[in-house]
């Protein structure tokens, strides 16, 4: 049996987008055909899931680092995990940094993933030339749209580029869906049957949950029973919660199971992530999966206008794209979706329809098993 080798930084009990990313790659590749190596797991994460690695259908070699650099050591410990597993393939859950393991391993095929962080390495000189040679050295760098291929690209050889594969992450809809469970959610909250916007994401100042509560006067003055569930935690939750003091109804949950999160999107009428791109534009959102998810659970989408998000939203029809660094724009589209219930339920329904179609697993994990067997 063809056997993979997944080298990655990324995976849970972390958790995050490329962490959900490549655990479910993981999951769908055939029994016994899959090797983790990754590094150890952040104490909080370890302490919120401790039994995580045994119940996972595949081996996980765990680094005693907590970041897996491309080191002599590593490198010799990655090629003796491929060795003693019998892997005839690498995938590399972040082109970048961990792709320049790719010299000297003992395999057939070498792949590597691509999410948002590339396109600051495509951009920064030193950072770029790192990009280049693992463009070299693997057979296959995979894009999730149109926006990170074509920033990947100015970093790659022509030969790289024509090598390129485009691999996005898809949704479970029959987890994700309308009827998941929101009603509970809503009862925890106090929220009744007030319209509800819902943000879920990590707290963090890209992904825009500030540019939401500034928003949020404005949306009251119009929608004056609506509340904004923020679901999530990351390091702003502190200065978010302070600047939410000065503004009425903003629930925030805390960190949710991944178990809950179907449910969270589910309690929402709308979801905005009205995120930015930062620093110059060199940190952008690869492709933005909750607007997928929340298209998939029937609601239609507020994005910002960064990176690839404008490529998880048919514009118009699904959801629409703001300026994610200003509050007025992101206001005065939650206050058309909120005011015309006719409209986001169109826009819901044709979102679930869209992912139903064109973004689900078994597409992602066939075009993966055809990158691995080439």
């Amino acid at each position: 049996m063809s056997r993979t080798l997944i080298i990655t930084n990324d995976f849970p009990p972390r958790t995050g987008g490329i962490e959900a990313f490549v655990h479910e790659l993981a999951l769908r590749r055939p029994p016994g055909s899959v090797v983790v190596y990754t590094s150890a797991p952040d104490p909080r994460d370890a302490a919120r899931d401790p039994h995580f690695d045994l119940r996972q259908p595949f081996p996980i070699v765990r680094d005693a680092a907590r970041t897996l650099l491309p080191t002599p050591r590593v490198a010799a410990r990655a090629r003796a995990i491929a060795r003693m597993e019998d892997c005839d393939s690498v995938l590399y859950g972040a082109a970048a940094p961990l792709g320049l393991l790719a010299p000297g391993m003992p395999v057939r095929r070498q792949v590597a993933l691509t999410h948002g962080h590339e396109a600051w390495w495509a951009s920064v000189p030193a950072a770029r030339e790192s990009l280049r040679r693992i463009g070299e050295t693997v057979d296959t760098v995979t894009y999730l749209g149109d926006h990170t291929r074509e920033r990947l690209a100015r970093a790659l050889s022509p030969r790289a580029v024509h090598r390129m594969r485009h691999l996005p992450p898809g949704v479970d809809t029959d987890r994700f869906r309308p009827g998941a469970g929101g009603h509970g959610i809503r009862e925890r909250h106090g929220l009744g049957s007030r319209p509800v916007v819902v943000c879920v994401s990590r707290l963090v100042r890209r992904k825009g949950q500030d540019t939401l509560i500034r928003a949020w006067p404005r949306v009251l003055s119009d929608v004056p029973d609506a509340a904004l569930l923020v679901v999530g935690d990351g390091p702003e939750a502190s200065r978010l919660r302070n600047a939410a003091q000065r503004t009425e109804s903003v629930y925030f949950t805390g960190p949710v199971d991944p178990a809950e999160l179907p449910a969270h999107y589910d309690a929402g009428t709308v979801f905005a992530m009205p995120c930015r791109s930062r620093h110059a534009g060199l940190e952008v959102e690869g492709l933005g999966i909750v607007y997928l998810e929340a298209s998939a659970t029937g609601l239609p989408v507020v994005a910002g206008n960064s990176g690839g998000a404008a490529d998880a939203v048919l514009e118009g029809e699904t959801g629409t794209v703001v300026d994610g660094s200003l509050p007025g724009p992101t206001a005065r589209a939650l206050v058309r979706l909120l005011r015309s219930p006719e409209t986001a339920a169109r826009m819901g329904a044709r979102g679930r329809e869209w992912v139903s179609r064109e973004w689900t697993w078994q597409r992602s994990s066939e075009r993966l098993t055809e990158l691995l067997e080439a």
